[in-house]
């Protein structure tokens, strides 16, 4: 018999399943029954800083609302894409009208186009515009791994370098010294991975040229292309030393390989251009004399931003390379889901209100919080390094500054979960990992950011008390 009910804490439900649970345990609980671990991405479980997960049933500005109906501030932001703050009215209604005139067709609409040529106008600098052509898919892992396939079809070899501590989604060849979830599980790489397939990925150590160098004059005639994130966000923030995209880029194309560089998370978030972008303007202000494009990569990996919070990647490049793929050429990439209208309306919305005002409230945010963090560990002794990529930032629980992933997992990362409960006691919802970049909104206004600070001296203290586990 089909029914409908309300539960306690406002979620209504409907057909035969029983009423919502009230509590975040009883959440848990009867997910873990039908999902593995209760959740369907790892680091929501909560793996890395114990206690009960959060399951959230409403966000809005800067506030998520979990089952119980308590509000928090929110510094995940769907791991980056509410760059407006979470239900924007325009994205919504975007949205709305959109699903209005259908779930999905199974075929080309012309809003896939208005966002590609959206996407080629952002992504361009001092006249330098490198995105010609964009496909676009539903995840970053598939944005990579299409992008990874591409290279391959392109150069006709087999071997791919990739950073330790660089996160290109979970397909097979990818997972070795992967960062972010991985690291919280202190797995160095997944099982159902055959050696075969992880023999065709080279890891070597990030922010290190001469290992770079090293790895193509050993197998440079056989290194399809080097795939790498425009700055570390999964192994908490780390950015390229100055010089190192650069080198990537030269050195790759020596050799005839191609440079992938993987704005997943960066893309649109810390600069209307991405990372890229960002350097590349950084660079004219540093020096007016000299080409504001220092590294131009073969292909770009977006996401997050680029859907507005639904499910929509892409990858883009020259057209010599993107028109190698189906149905052009010979590299077969295809997905029903590809362009979905819905998410396409969600992507286009969000860029086109992302404009300079947004970021300027972005920037202005990071730089208060990561400056007041970083005040209040200091007030309590606690070791740590702030790590910045525009308005990505994250902290280190260590007296140096790290260099590359080894750097990162040598901290004393037990401090950070008294932290993080501490903060999610006082109403502020951080990331669940030390191994994850905080995410800021254009949505938290002052006052937020206020009771953020609020928040602070507490968790500073509970990060000082923490010991290390025997």
């Amino acid at each position: 018999m089909s029914t409908s009910s309300t539960s306690p804490n406002g979620v209504t439900t409907s057909g035969t399943t029983p009423a919502a649970p009230v509590t975040n345990q009883q959440s848990f609980d009867r997910a873990r029954g039908v999902l593995p671990g209760g959740v369907n991405s790892p680091v929501r479980a909560f793996g890395s800083v114990g206690g009960t997960p959060r399951f959230y049933v409403k966000a809005s500005g800067s506030y998520v609302t979990d089952v119980e109906g308590r509000s928090y501030i929110d510094l995940v932001n769907s791991w980056g894409p509410a760059i407006l703050g979470h239900a924007h009215p325009e994205v919504i209604d975007a949205v709305q009208q959109a699903a209005s005139r259908g779930l999905g067709f199974g075929a080309s609409t012309p809003a896939e186009t208005e966002l590609a040529e959206l996407v080629r106008a952002r992504i361009s600098v001092g006249g330098v515009s490198p995105i010609e052509r964009l496909r676009l898919v539903s995840t970053g892992t598939e944005a990579t791994m299409t992008a990874i396939r591409l290279a391959r079809g392109a150069t006709g070899r087999r071997l791919l370098v990739k950073f330790a501590g660089h996160y290109h989604g979970h397909s097979d060849g990818l997972l070795a010294e992967a960062g972010s979830g991985l690291a919280t599980l202190s797995m160095p790489g997944s099982a159902g991975v055959t050696a075969e397939t992880a023999a065709q990925t080279l890891v070597i150590e990030y922010n290190n040229i001469a290992a770079l160098e090293q790895v193509f004059a050993e197998h440079g005639h056989d290194i399809a292309g080097v795939i790498f994130e425009a700055a570390a966000a999964n192994m908490g923030v780390l950015a390229p030393q100055p010089g190192f995209n650069e080198a990537i880029v030269r050195i790759a194309h020596e050799y005839g390989a191609l440079a992938i560089s993987d704005e997943v998370l960066t893309g649109f978030r810390v600069d209307p251009a991405g990372y890229w972008g960002l350097d590349a303007r950084a660079a004219a202000v540093a020096n007016p004399d000299a080409p504001e494009a220092r590294w131009v990569p073969d292909l770009f990996t977006f996401g997050k931003v680029i859907g507005g919070g639904m499910p929509l990647a892409a990858l883009g490049g020259s057209a010599r390379i993107m028109e190698l793929l189906a149905p052009l050429g010979p590299v077969y990439q295809a997905g029903t889901l590809s362009g979905n209208p819905v998410a396409v309306a969600a992507g286009l919305a969000t860029l086109r209100l992302a404009d300079d005002a947004v970021y300027s409230r972005l920037n202005q945010v990071a730089e208060t919080l990561s400056t007041e963090t970083s005040a209040a560990l200091s007030a309590e002794g606690v070791e740590h390094v702030v790590q910045h990529a525009g308005n990505l930032f994250s902290f280190v629980f260590s007296g140096t500054e790290p260099m590359n992933f080894a750097d990162v997992k040598a901290q004393q990362g037990y401090r950070y979960a008294p932290f993080f409960h501490s903060m999610l006691d006082s109403g502020v919802s951080l990331p669940p990992s030390v191994f994850e970049a905080w995410f800021v909104s254009a949505a938290h206004d002052d006052g937020v950011v206020s009771k953020i600070v609020e928040a602070l001296p507490a968790a500073a203290k509970a990060a000082a008390a923490a010991s290390a586990p025997q």
